[in-house]
């Protein structure tokens, strides 16, 4: 695993396991999101993101977790392992609630600074919708790829395939 890509749904815990298997590989961290956004919340435009994206997979080794399905084939195609955690939506509604409590008017580690986290009902309506919309778009875009998706549908999948490849 040296270029390696977490997707999922949000909430699923995609930037934890980052945070984790990054040191764990050796691998240098990208997080989508700090890509995406700049202080205040405000979008990246997508040029700029898709050069900065483009930069970061031309490297030998890398992790990047986050999904944006607009940048999504060209780190297929560069990864050699996609770990996707495909876990349920109530429990990533759970987490996404419990990430707001938490972490309420902070930048989490994951975000760039300036981008505290806030409870945005238009971002929970996504999530919600999660198995309407982009799923069914990132199962298409995944769909050739299948040698390379590592799919864990649950927190207790992913401690079982994190133990037997001693990245505990």
């Amino acid at each position: 695993m040296r270029r390696v890509l977490i997707i999922g749904p949000c909430g699923s815990g995609k930037s934890t396991l980052a945070r984790e298997l990054a040191p764990l590989l050796g691998l240098p961290l990208v997080h989508m999101d700090q890509l995406g956004w700049q202080a205040g919340w405000v979008e990246t435009q997508k040029a700029e993101l898709h050069a900065q994206l483009a930069e970061a997979i031309a490297q030998d080794e890398w992790l990047i977790e986050g999904n944006y399905g607009s940048t999504l084939l060209p780190r297929l195609e560069r990864a050699d392992t996609v770990i996707y955690l495909d876990f349920p939506i109530s429990l990533c509604l759970w987490r996404l609630i419990r990430r707001v409590v938490t972490h309420r008017g902070q930048a989490r580690p994951d975000m760039p600074a300036g981008c505290p986290e806030r409870f945005d009902f238009a971002f929970f309506w996504y999530v919600l919708n999660w198995n309407r919309g982009p799923r069914p778009r990132t199962e298409a875009a995944i769909a050739s790829w299948a040698d390379k998706i590592i799919r864990l549908e649950s927190p207790s999948a992913l401690a079982l395939w994190r133990e037997h490849n001693n990245l505990a």
